[in-house]
Protein backbone atom coordinates (compact mmCIF):
# COMPACT_ATOMS: atom_id res chain seq x y z
CA UNK A 1 0.00 0.00 0.00
CA UNK A 2 3.20 2.55 0.46
CA UNK A 3 5.38 3.03 -2.05
CA UNK A 4 8.17 5.12 -1.50
CA UNK A 5 7.14 7.37 1.49
CA UNK A 6 9.52 9.39 3.04
CA UNK A 7 8.81 8.88 6.78
CA UNK A 8 9.52 12.32 8.06
CA UNK A 9 6.80 13.42 5.45
CA UNK A 10 4.18 10.93 6.29
CA UNK A 11 5.16 11.12 10.52
CA UNK A 12 4.18 15.43 10.04
CA UNK A 13 1.08 14.56 7.82
CA UNK A 14 -0.57 11.64 10.29
CA UNK A 15 0.55 13.87 13.26
CA UNK A 16 -1.47 16.79 11.31
CA UNK A 17 -4.42 14.84 10.66
CA UNK A 18 -4.87 12.81 14.20
CA UNK A 19 -4.44 16.60 15.66
CA UNK A 20 -7.92 17.71 13.25
CA UNK A 21 -9.46 14.07 14.41
CA UNK A 22 -9.29 14.94 17.86
CA UNK A 23 -10.59 18.33 17.78
CA UNK A 24 -13.48 17.24 15.20
CA UNK A 25 -14.59 14.63 18.19
CA UNK A 26 -14.03 17.99 20.32
CA UNK A 27 -16.04 20.30 18.67
CA UNK A 28 -19.36 18.34 20.10
CA UNK A 29 -18.35 19.60 23.97
CA UNK A 30 -17.47 23.02 22.30
CA UNK A 31 -19.76 26.06 22.81
CA UNK A 32 -21.63 23.38 24.45
CA UNK A 33 -25.32 23.09 24.25
CA UNK A 34 -27.78 21.29 26.03
CA UNK A 35 -28.38 18.96 23.16
CA UNK A 36 -27.38 18.34 19.58
CA UNK A 37 -30.47 17.10 19.24
CA UNK A 38 -32.16 20.33 16.79
CA UNK A 39 -31.10 21.78 13.42
CA UNK A 40 -30.53 24.75 15.03
CA UNK A 41 -27.73 22.98 17.33
CA UNK A 42 -26.16 20.36 14.62
CA UNK A 43 -26.78 21.96 11.52
CA UNK A 44 -25.58 25.50 12.38
CA UNK A 45 -24.03 25.60 15.38
CA UNK A 46 -26.43 27.03 17.76
CA UNK A 47 -26.85 29.98 15.39
CA UNK A 48 -24.29 31.83 17.37
CA UNK A 49 -20.23 32.34 15.64
CA UNK A 50 -18.98 36.02 15.74
CA UNK A 51 -16.98 37.49 13.01
CA UNK A 52 -13.20 35.84 14.04
CA UNK A 53 -15.05 31.93 13.99
CA UNK A 54 -17.12 32.88 11.19
CA UNK A 55 -14.11 34.31 8.79
CA UNK A 56 -12.94 31.13 9.31
CA UNK A 57 -15.60 28.52 8.75
CA UNK A 58 -17.09 30.80 5.55
CA UNK A 59 -13.35 30.94 4.19
CA UNK A 60 -12.61 27.29 5.08
CA UNK A 61 -16.15 26.46 3.14
CA UNK A 62 -15.48 28.10 0.18
CA UNK A 63 -11.58 28.20 -0.63
CA UNK A 64 -11.45 24.44 -0.75
CA UNK A 65 -9.02 21.63 -1.47
CA UNK A 66 -9.35 21.33 -4.83
CA UNK A 67 -9.26 25.14 -5.04
CA UNK A 68 -6.12 25.22 -3.95
CA UNK A 69 -5.18 22.35 -6.39
CA UNK A 70 -6.92 23.44 -9.58
CA UNK A 71 -6.11 26.79 -10.06
CA UNK A 72 -2.43 26.41 -10.11
CA UNK A 73 -3.27 23.27 -12.07
CA UNK A 74 -4.79 25.11 -14.65
CA UNK A 75 -2.27 27.95 -14.89
CA UNK A 76 0.68 24.92 -15.31
CA UNK A 77 -1.29 23.80 -17.87
CA UNK A 78 -1.19 26.89 -19.79
CA UNK A 79 -4.79 27.85 -19.21
CA UNK A 80 -4.82 31.80 -18.36
CA UNK A 81 -8.51 31.80 -18.38
CA UNK A 82 -8.29 29.60 -15.37
CA UNK A 83 -7.08 32.49 -13.26
CA UNK A 84 -10.93 33.63 -13.29
CA UNK A 85 -11.30 31.97 -10.12
CA UNK A 86 -9.32 35.57 -8.40
CA UNK A 87 -11.59 38.35 -10.07
CA UNK A 88 -15.19 36.40 -9.32
CA UNK A 89 -13.64 35.84 -5.66
CA UNK A 90 -13.15 39.61 -5.72
CA UNK A 91 -16.58 40.25 -7.30
CA UNK A 92 -18.61 38.24 -5.17
CA UNK A 93 -18.25 40.08 -1.75
CA UNK A 94 -19.89 43.33 -2.70
CA UNK A 95 -22.63 41.36 -3.86
CA UNK A 96 -23.20 39.59 -0.83
CA UNK A 97 -22.96 42.65 1.57
CA UNK A 98 -26.23 43.44 -0.10
CA UNK A 99 -28.27 40.34 0.32
CA UNK A 100 -26.89 37.91 2.80
CA UNK A 101 -27.72 40.39 5.51
CA UNK A 102 -31.64 40.00 4.49
CA UNK A 103 -31.34 36.35 3.77
CA UNK A 104 -29.76 36.05 7.46
CA UNK A 105 -32.84 38.38 8.97
CA UNK A 106 -35.85 36.57 7.66
CA UNK A 107 -34.23 33.43 8.55
CA UNK A 108 -33.57 34.07 11.79
CA UNK A 109 -36.92 35.66 12.13
CA UNK A 110 -38.81 32.59 11.16
CA UNK A 111 -36.59 29.39 11.95
CA UNK A 112 -35.17 28.69 8.23
CA UNK A 113 -32.60 26.69 8.31
CA UNK A 114 -31.60 26.03 4.15
CA UNK A 115 -32.89 28.37 1.41
CA UNK A 116 -35.48 26.42 0.32
CA UNK A 117 -36.94 27.01 3.57
CA UNK A 118 -36.89 30.83 2.21
CA UNK A 119 -38.77 29.82 -0.76
CA UNK A 120 -41.46 28.36 0.62
CA UNK A 121 -42.27 30.91 3.63
CA UNK A 122 -42.25 33.24 0.32
CA UNK A 123 -43.46 31.90 -2.25
CA UNK A 124 -45.84 29.65 -0.13
CA UNK A 125 -44.95 26.73 -3.09
CA UNK A 126 -43.76 22.96 -1.75
CA UNK A 127 -42.83 22.38 -5.66
CA UNK A 128 -40.37 25.35 -5.48
CA UNK A 129 -38.83 24.61 -2.66
CA UNK A 130 -38.61 21.13 -3.40
CA UNK A 131 -36.77 22.34 -6.87
CA UNK A 132 -34.43 24.28 -4.72
CA UNK A 133 -33.59 21.33 -2.44
CA UNK A 134 -32.78 19.20 -4.84
CA UNK A 135 -30.62 21.65 -7.22
CA UNK A 136 -28.60 22.30 -4.27
CA UNK A 137 -28.19 18.60 -3.09
CA UNK A 138 -27.19 17.91 -6.94
CA UNK A 139 -24.67 20.80 -6.85
CA UNK A 140 -23.13 20.08 -3.92
CA UNK A 141 -22.66 16.21 -4.35
CA UNK A 142 -19.86 16.72 -7.44
CA UNK A 143 -18.38 19.48 -5.22
CA UNK A 144 -17.87 17.21 -2.45
CA UNK A 145 -16.38 14.50 -4.75
CA UNK A 146 -13.73 17.04 -5.86
CA UNK A 147 -12.43 17.55 -2.24
CA UNK A 148 -11.72 13.97 -2.51
CA UNK A 149 -9.96 13.72 -5.90
CA UNK A 150 -8.12 17.25 -4.58
CA UNK A 151 -7.12 14.53 -1.44
CA UNK A 152 -6.55 11.81 -3.88
CA UNK A 153 -3.73 13.78 -5.66
CA UNK A 154 -1.56 14.87 -2.46
CA UNK A 155 -1.91 11.08 -1.13
CA UNK A 156 -0.59 9.92 -4.87
CA UNK A 157 2.53 12.67 -4.76
CA UNK A 158 3.09 11.12 -0.86
CA UNK A 159 3.30 7.74 -2.33
CA UNK A 160 0.47 6.57 -0.31
CA UNK A 161 -1.71 3.77 -1.68
CA UNK A 162 -0.19 3.83 -5.48
CA UNK A 163 1.48 0.63 -5.63
CA UNK A 164 -1.50 -1.48 -5.88
CA UNK A 165 -3.89 -2.99 -8.78
CA UNK A 166 -6.28 -4.24 -5.65
CA UNK A 167 -8.68 -0.48 -5.67
CA UNK A 168 -9.66 -1.04 -1.77
CA UNK A 169 -5.90 -1.29 -0.84
CA UNK A 170 -5.12 1.24 -3.48
CA UNK A 171 -7.68 3.84 -1.89
CA UNK A 172 -7.73 2.58 1.85
CA UNK A 173 -6.03 6.10 2.94
CA UNK A 174 -8.80 7.77 1.06
CA UNK A 175 -11.36 5.51 2.25
CA UNK A 176 -9.85 5.99 6.46
CA UNK A 177 -10.22 9.84 5.85
CA UNK A 178 -13.34 10.18 4.91
CA UNK A 179 -14.40 7.62 7.81
CA UNK A 180 -12.71 9.59 9.95
CA UNK A 181 -14.54 12.76 8.46
CA UNK A 182 -17.90 10.98 8.51
CA UNK A 183 -17.75 10.07 12.22
CA UNK A 184 -16.61 13.64 13.63
CA UNK A 185 -19.60 15.18 11.07
CA UNK A 186 -21.67 12.97 13.02
CA UNK A 187 -20.76 13.20 16.30
CA UNK A 188 -20.66 17.28 16.51
CA UNK A 189 -22.40 18.96 13.52
CA UNK A 190 -21.20 22.08 12.11
CA UNK A 191 -18.97 22.61 14.86
CA UNK A 192 -16.80 20.21 13.89
CA UNK A 193 -15.22 22.24 10.31
CA UNK A 194 -15.41 25.24 12.32
CA UNK A 195 -13.38 24.45 14.99
CA UNK A 196 -11.15 22.24 12.38
CA UNK A 197 -11.10 25.77 10.29
CA UNK A 198 -8.83 27.42 12.63
CA UNK A 199 -6.11 24.92 11.93
CA UNK A 200 -6.87 24.90 8.52
CA UNK A 201 -6.24 28.28 7.21
CA UNK A 202 -3.30 28.45 9.71
CA UNK A 203 -1.37 25.75 8.07
CA UNK A 204 -2.92 26.76 4.56
CA UNK A 205 -1.55 30.63 4.99
CA UNK A 206 1.99 29.50 6.80
CA UNK A 207 2.23 27.16 3.43
CA UNK A 208 1.56 29.49 0.82
CA UNK A 209 3.66 32.65 2.54
CA UNK A 210 6.73 30.53 2.58
CA UNK A 211 6.31 29.09 -0.85
CA UNK A 212 6.22 32.64 -2.25
CA UNK A 213 8.79 33.98 -0.46
CA UNK A 214 10.69 30.75 -0.23
CA UNK A 215 10.72 29.22 -3.81
CA UNK A 216 11.53 32.44 -6.16
CA UNK A 217 14.46 33.03 -3.86
CA UNK A 218 15.58 29.30 -5.23
CA UNK A 219 14.69 29.67 -8.30
CA UNK A 220 16.16 33.08 -9.50
CA UNK A 221 13.32 35.34 -8.57
CA UNK A 222 9.79 36.22 -9.99
CA UNK A 223 11.31 37.86 -13.19
CA UNK A 224 13.05 34.63 -13.95
CA UNK A 225 10.25 32.41 -12.89
CA UNK A 226 7.79 34.57 -16.02
CA UNK A 227 10.51 34.72 -18.15
CA UNK A 228 10.48 30.61 -18.10
CA UNK A 229 6.87 30.40 -18.16
CA UNK A 230 6.94 32.19 -21.37
CA UNK A 231 9.51 30.39 -22.90
CA UNK A 232 7.96 27.28 -22.38
CA UNK A 233 4.75 28.79 -23.89
CA UNK A 234 6.23 29.86 -26.90
CA UNK A 235 8.08 26.83 -27.14
CA UNK A 236 4.96 24.50 -26.77
CA UNK A 237 3.19 26.79 -29.38
CA UNK A 238 5.69 26.98 -31.83
CA UNK A 239 6.21 22.97 -31.50
CA UNK A 240 2.40 22.22 -31.69
CA UNK A 241 1.61 25.04 -34.34
CA UNK A 242 0.08 22.53 -36.67
CA UNK A 243 -2.42 20.86 -33.95
CA UNK A 244 -3.31 24.24 -32.75
CA UNK A 245 -4.49 25.13 -36.09
CA UNK A 246 -5.98 22.12 -36.83
CA UNK A 247 -8.46 22.86 -33.56
CA UNK A 248 -6.28 19.61 -32.15
CA UNK A 249 -4.64 21.24 -29.12
CA UNK A 250 -5.00 24.48 -27.22
CA UNK A 251 -2.19 27.31 -27.15
CA UNK A 252 -0.62 27.83 -24.07
CA UNK A 253 -0.24 31.90 -22.83
CA UNK A 254 0.20 33.76 -19.57
CA UNK A 255 -2.80 36.11 -20.88
CA UNK A 256 -6.24 35.09 -22.44
CA UNK A 257 -6.19 35.43 -26.26
CA UNK A 258 -8.65 37.83 -27.68
CA UNK A 259 -11.53 34.97 -28.35
CA UNK A 260 -11.06 33.94 -24.45
CA UNK A 261 -11.71 37.00 -23.37
CA UNK A 262 -15.43 36.71 -22.85
CA UNK A 263 -15.03 33.09 -21.66
CA UNK A 264 -12.97 34.28 -18.98
CA UNK A 265 -15.07 37.61 -18.42
CA UNK A 266 -18.33 35.10 -18.45
CA UNK A 267 -16.30 32.63 -15.67
CA UNK A 268 -15.95 35.10 -13.62
CA UNK A 269 -18.98 36.79 -13.21
CA UNK A 270 -21.39 33.26 -13.47
CA UNK A 271 -19.45 31.95 -10.63
CA UNK A 272 -19.69 35.01 -8.51
CA UNK A 273 -23.34 34.59 -8.86
CA UNK A 274 -23.12 31.51 -8.40
CA UNK A 275 -20.85 31.10 -4.99
CA UNK A 276 -23.24 32.16 -2.26
CA UNK A 277 -26.25 30.08 -4.03
CA UNK A 278 -24.71 26.90 -3.11
CA UNK A 279 -26.13 25.90 0.22
CA UNK A 280 -23.03 24.81 2.10
CA UNK A 281 -22.19 28.79 1.82
CA UNK A 282 -25.74 29.73 2.77
CA UNK A 283 -25.02 27.51 5.34
CA UNK A 284 -21.94 28.88 7.08
CA UNK A 285 -23.79 32.15 6.48
CA UNK A 286 -26.86 31.31 8.67
CA UNK A 287 -24.49 30.39 11.43
CA UNK A 288 -23.58 33.58 12.26
CA UNK A 289 -25.27 35.75 15.45
CA UNK A 290 -26.25 38.84 13.59
CA UNK A 291 -26.11 40.95 10.54
CA UNK A 292 -23.09 42.67 11.35
CA UNK A 293 -20.84 39.54 11.45
CA UNK A 294 -21.91 38.86 7.84
CA UNK A 295 -21.51 42.60 6.66
CA UNK A 296 -17.91 42.50 8.41
CA UNK A 297 -16.92 39.32 7.23
CA UNK A 298 -17.82 40.55 3.30
CA UNK A 299 -15.03 43.02 4.36
CA UNK A 300 -12.58 40.93 5.69
CA UNK A 301 -12.84 37.47 3.31
CA UNK A 302 -11.33 39.72 0.45
CA UNK A 303 -8.01 38.07 1.73
CA UNK A 304 -8.69 34.81 0.97
CA UNK A 305 -8.66 36.39 -2.68
CA UNK A 306 -5.49 37.65 -1.82
CA UNK A 307 -4.34 34.43 -0.85
CA UNK A 308 -5.92 32.62 -3.84
CA UNK A 309 -4.09 34.52 -5.98
CA UNK A 310 -0.57 33.48 -4.65
CA UNK A 311 -1.58 30.28 -5.01
CA UNK A 312 -2.48 30.29 -8.53
CA UNK A 313 1.31 31.95 -9.18
CA UNK A 314 2.14 28.31 -7.93
CA UNK A 315 1.60 26.80 -10.98
CA UNK A 316 3.52 29.07 -12.56
CA UNK A 317 6.39 28.51 -10.08
CA UNK A 318 6.32 24.73 -10.66
CA UNK A 319 7.03 25.40 -13.89
CA UNK A 320 10.00 27.53 -13.37
CA UNK A 321 11.32 24.21 -11.25
CA UNK A 322 11.22 21.71 -13.89
CA UNK A 323 8.24 19.98 -12.81
CA UNK A 324 7.34 17.50 -15.05
CA UNK A 325 3.31 15.61 -13.91
CA UNK A 326 1.38 14.28 -16.33
CA UNK A 327 -1.76 15.29 -14.48
CA UNK A 328 -1.51 18.66 -13.91
CA UNK A 329 -3.31 18.54 -10.62
CA UNK A 330 -0.05 17.26 -9.43
CA UNK A 331 1.76 19.76 -10.25
CA UNK A 332 1.73 21.91 -6.81
CA UNK A 333 2.11 18.95 -4.42
CA UNK A 334 5.04 17.51 -6.75
CA UNK A 335 6.32 20.74 -6.67
CA UNK A 336 6.44 21.37 -2.64
CA UNK A 337 8.13 17.22 -2.34
CA UNK A 338 10.64 18.36 -4.92
CA UNK A 339 11.66 22.13 -3.18
CA UNK A 340 10.50 21.94 0.61
CA UNK A 341 12.50 19.67 2.96
CA UNK A 342 10.41 16.76 4.43
CA UNK A 343 9.18 17.78 7.36
CA UNK A 344 7.45 20.85 5.60
CA UNK A 345 6.76 18.88 2.75
CA UNK A 346 4.09 17.12 5.24
CA UNK A 347 2.77 20.22 6.77
CA UNK A 348 2.20 21.72 3.11
CA UNK A 349 0.15 17.54 2.63
CA UNK A 350 -1.41 18.11 5.77
CA UNK A 351 -2.46 21.59 5.01
CA UNK A 352 -4.10 20.56 1.80
CA UNK A 353 -6.02 17.56 2.99
CA UNK A 354 -7.17 19.28 6.14
CA UNK A 355 -8.53 21.91 3.53
CA UNK A 356 -10.32 19.35 1.89
CA UNK A 357 -12.26 18.23 5.47
CA UNK A 358 -13.53 21.49 6.15
CA UNK A 359 -15.73 22.05 3.42
CA UNK A 360 -16.44 18.45 2.50
CA UNK A 361 -18.18 18.48 6.40
CA UNK A 362 -19.85 21.68 5.51
CA UNK A 363 -21.11 20.20 2.37
CA UNK A 364 -22.20 17.24 3.82
CA UNK A 365 -24.32 18.75 6.62
CA UNK A 366 -26.00 21.97 4.10
CA UNK A 367 -27.05 18.59 1.56
CA UNK A 368 -28.34 16.65 4.96
CA UNK A 369 -30.42 19.95 6.00
CA UNK A 370 -32.02 20.18 2.71
CA UNK A 371 -32.81 16.51 2.89
CA UNK A 372 -34.19 17.11 6.42
CA UNK A 373 -36.25 20.42 6.32
CA UNK A 374 -37.99 20.28 2.59
CA UNK A 375 -37.60 16.22 1.68
CA UNK A 376 -38.02 14.60 4.65
CA UNK A 377 -40.32 17.24 6.44
CA UNK A 378 -42.51 18.02 4.08
CA UNK A 379 -43.03 15.51 2.47
CA UNK A 380 -42.72 12.13 4.63
CA UNK A 381 -43.23 13.57 8.14
CA UNK A 382 -44.55 16.90 8.39
CA UNK A 383 -44.38 16.37 12.09
CA UNK A 384 -41.57 15.60 12.79
CA UNK A 385 -40.06 16.60 15.98
CA UNK A 386 -36.45 18.39 16.46
CA UNK A 387 -34.41 14.92 17.50
CA UNK A 388 -36.23 13.70 14.29
CA UNK A 389 -34.57 16.20 11.92
CA UNK A 390 -31.44 16.19 13.43
CA UNK A 391 -31.30 12.04 13.38
CA UNK A 392 -32.28 12.33 9.58
CA UNK A 393 -29.76 15.14 8.67
CA UNK A 394 -27.05 13.32 10.59
CA UNK A 395 -27.72 9.85 8.66
CA UNK A 396 -28.10 11.80 5.52
CA UNK A 397 -24.69 13.50 5.90
CA UNK A 398 -23.15 9.98 5.94
CA UNK A 399 -25.20 9.04 2.67
CA UNK A 400 -24.03 11.57 0.87
CA UNK A 401 -20.77 11.64 1.84
CA UNK A 402 -20.00 7.88 0.76
CA UNK A 403 -22.20 8.59 -2.21
CA UNK A 404 -19.39 11.32 -3.07
CA UNK A 405 -17.14 8.95 -2.38
CA UNK A 406 -18.37 6.16 -4.35
CA UNK A 407 -18.53 8.92 -6.85
CA UNK A 408 -15.08 9.28 -7.88
CA UNK A 409 -13.75 6.12 -7.04
CA UNK A 410 -15.80 4.44 -9.62
CA UNK A 411 -15.58 7.27 -12.56
CA UNK A 412 -12.20 8.65 -13.85
CA UNK A 413 -11.34 12.08 -12.09
CA UNK A 414 -11.41 13.72 -15.38
CA UNK A 415 -15.20 13.16 -15.45
CA UNK A 416 -15.29 14.37 -11.69
CA UNK A 417 -13.55 16.96 -12.44
CA UNK A 418 -16.04 18.23 -15.50
CA UNK A 419 -19.06 17.34 -14.02
CA UNK A 420 -17.99 19.70 -10.82
CA UNK A 421 -18.37 22.56 -13.67
CA UNK A 422 -22.21 21.52 -13.75
CA UNK A 423 -22.82 22.97 -10.35
CA UNK A 424 -22.64 26.36 -11.05
CA UNK A 425 -24.61 25.70 -14.04
CA UNK A 426 -27.15 23.81 -11.80
CA UNK A 427 -27.48 25.96 -8.78
CA UNK A 428 -27.29 29.44 -10.42
CA UNK A 429 -30.98 28.67 -11.62
CA UNK A 430 -32.14 28.79 -7.73
CA UNK A 431 -30.97 32.61 -8.08
CA UNK A 432 -33.90 34.32 -9.16
CA UNK A 433 -36.26 32.28 -6.23
CA UNK A 434 -33.90 33.27 -3.54
CA UNK A 435 -32.38 36.28 -4.71
CA UNK A 436 -34.64 38.41 -6.47
CA UNK A 437 -37.60 36.77 -3.76
CA UNK A 438 -35.40 38.47 -0.90
CA UNK A 439 -36.47 41.89 -2.34
CA UNK A 440 -39.84 41.92 -4.07
CA UNK A 441 -42.32 38.79 -4.35
CA UNK A 442 -43.52 39.91 -8.21
CA UNK A 443 -42.73 37.39 -9.28
CA UNK A 444 -45.27 34.57 -9.56
CA UNK A 445 -44.33 30.66 -8.00
CA UNK A 446 -45.24 28.92 -10.64
CA UNK A 447 -43.05 31.59 -13.21
CA UNK A 448 -40.46 30.53 -10.99
CA UNK A 449 -40.71 27.21 -11.08
CA UNK A 450 -40.98 27.52 -15.00
CA UNK A 451 -38.30 29.52 -15.27
CA UNK A 452 -35.48 27.01 -13.22
CA UNK A 453 -37.03 23.66 -15.29
CA UNK A 454 -36.17 25.08 -18.57
CA UNK A 455 -32.83 26.38 -16.81
CA UNK A 456 -31.88 23.70 -15.66
CA UNK A 457 -33.06 21.47 -18.65
CA UNK A 458 -30.85 23.58 -21.30
CA UNK A 459 -28.46 24.16 -19.16
CA UNK A 460 -27.74 20.44 -18.60
CA UNK A 461 -28.24 19.46 -22.12
CA UNK A 462 -25.46 22.65 -23.07
CA UNK A 463 -23.00 20.68 -20.79
CA UNK A 464 -24.01 17.38 -22.17
CA UNK A 465 -23.20 18.54 -25.76
CA UNK A 466 -19.27 19.35 -24.74
CA UNK A 467 -16.56 17.16 -25.57
CA UNK A 468 -13.35 17.00 -24.50
CA UNK A 469 -10.11 15.35 -25.71
CA UNK A 470 -10.77 12.27 -22.80
CA UNK A 471 -14.69 12.24 -22.88
CA UNK A 472 -17.50 12.97 -25.41
CA UNK A 473 -19.68 14.30 -22.93
CA UNK A 474 -19.66 17.29 -20.27
CA UNK A 475 -16.27 18.17 -21.07
CA UNK A 476 -16.16 21.68 -20.34
CA UNK A 477 -18.10 24.48 -18.99
CA UNK A 478 -17.84 26.57 -22.45
CA UNK A 479 -20.22 26.83 -25.47
CA UNK A 480 -20.80 29.25 -28.33
CA UNK A 481 -22.83 31.60 -27.23
CA UNK A 482 -25.90 31.48 -29.37
CA UNK A 483 -25.56 33.12 -32.78
CA UNK A 484 -21.80 33.51 -32.46
CA UNK A 485 -18.05 31.79 -32.21
CA UNK A 486 -17.51 33.56 -29.14
CA UNK A 487 -16.83 31.32 -25.72
CA UNK A 488 -19.21 31.98 -23.13
CA UNK A 489 -20.33 30.12 -19.38
CA UNK A 490 -23.25 28.10 -19.92
CA UNK A 491 -24.32 28.83 -16.65
CA UNK A 492 -25.24 32.43 -17.66
CA UNK A 493 -26.65 31.41 -21.18
CA UNK A 494 -29.39 28.89 -19.08
CA UNK A 495 -30.00 31.74 -16.29
CA UNK A 496 -30.98 34.58 -19.19
CA UNK A 497 -33.18 32.00 -20.59
CA UNK A 498 -33.96 30.81 -16.75
CA UNK A 499 -34.96 34.81 -15.83
CA UNK A 500 -36.68 35.95 -19.26
CA UNK A 501 -39.02 32.31 -18.74
CA UNK A 502 -40.37 33.69 -15.57
CA UNK A 503 -40.72 37.41 -16.13
CA UNK A 504 -42.76 36.35 -19.10
CA UNK A 505 -45.02 33.67 -17.16
CA UNK A 506 -44.99 36.13 -14.51
CA UNK A 507 -47.02 38.59 -17.05
CA UNK A 508 -49.01 36.20 -18.01
CA UNK A 509 -49.66 34.18 -14.81
CA UNK A 510 -50.44 37.47 -13.28
CA UNK A 511 -53.00 38.67 -16.25
CA UNK A 512 -54.88 35.14 -16.12
CA UNK A 513 -55.15 35.54 -11.98
CA UNK A 514 -53.49 31.96 -11.36
CA UNK A 515 -53.17 31.83 -7.10
CA UNK A 516 -50.05 33.13 -5.70
CA UNK A 517 -49.80 31.59 -2.59
CA UNK A 518 -49.67 33.61 1.06
CA UNK A 519 -46.09 35.41 2.00
CA UNK A 520 -45.28 34.19 5.76
CA UNK A 521 -42.75 37.30 5.90
CA UNK A 522 -43.01 40.40 6.08
CA UNK A 523 -41.54 43.70 5.33
CA UNK A 524 -39.56 44.20 8.53
CA UNK A 525 -38.49 40.52 8.85
CA UNK A 526 -35.76 41.29 6.01
CA UNK A 527 -34.14 43.89 8.38
CA UNK A 528 -34.37 42.18 12.01
CA UNK A 529 -30.76 41.66 14.08
CA UNK A 530 -29.91 40.18 16.69
CA UNK A 531 -31.93 41.50 20.14
CA UNK A 532 -35.11 41.98 18.02
CA UNK A 533 -38.09 39.82 19.13
CA UNK A 534 -37.83 36.17 17.93
CA UNK A 535 -34.13 36.73 17.43
CA UNK A 536 -31.49 35.70 19.55
CA UNK A 537 -29.69 37.88 21.43
CA UNK A 538 -25.80 38.69 20.04
CA UNK A 539 -23.75 37.37 22.57
CA UNK A 540 -20.91 39.72 24.36
CA UNK A 541 -17.04 39.03 22.09
CA UNK A 542 -15.45 37.17 24.89
CA UNK A 543 -18.57 35.15 24.72
CA UNK A 544 -18.80 34.19 21.73
CA UNK A 545 -14.77 33.19 21.09
CA UNK A 546 -15.41 30.69 24.48
CA UNK A 547 -14.75 27.28 24.23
Amino acid sequence: MIADVNGVVLGVFVFLFLLVTVLGFAAARWRRAQSLDSLDEWGLGGRGFGTFIAWFLIGGDIYTAYTFIAVPATLYAGSAVGFFAVPYTIVVYPLIFVFLPRLWSVSHRHGYVTPADFVQGRYDSRPLALAVALTGILATMPYIALQLVGMQVVLEVMGLGTDSDNWLVQDFPLLLAFVVLAAYTYSSGLRAPALIAFVKDTLIYLVIIVAVLYLPSQLGGWGNIFSSVNDSFTSFNVDNADAIAAGEAAPKGSMPPGPAQWAYASLALGSALALFMYPHSVTGVLSTRSRSVIRRNAALLPAYSFLLGLLALLGFVAIAAGVKVENPQQAVPQLFENEFSPWFAGVAFAAIVIGALVPAAIMSIAAANLWTRNIYRAFINRNATHAQEAKQSKVASLLVKFGALVFVLALSNSFAINLQLLGGVWILQTLPAIVIGLYTRWMHRWALFAGWAVGMAWGTWLAYGVSSPVQDHFGGPLVNFPGTETKFYIALIAFAANLLVAVVLTVVFRALGVAEGVDQTRAQDYHADAGDPGVEAELEPHEAIRT
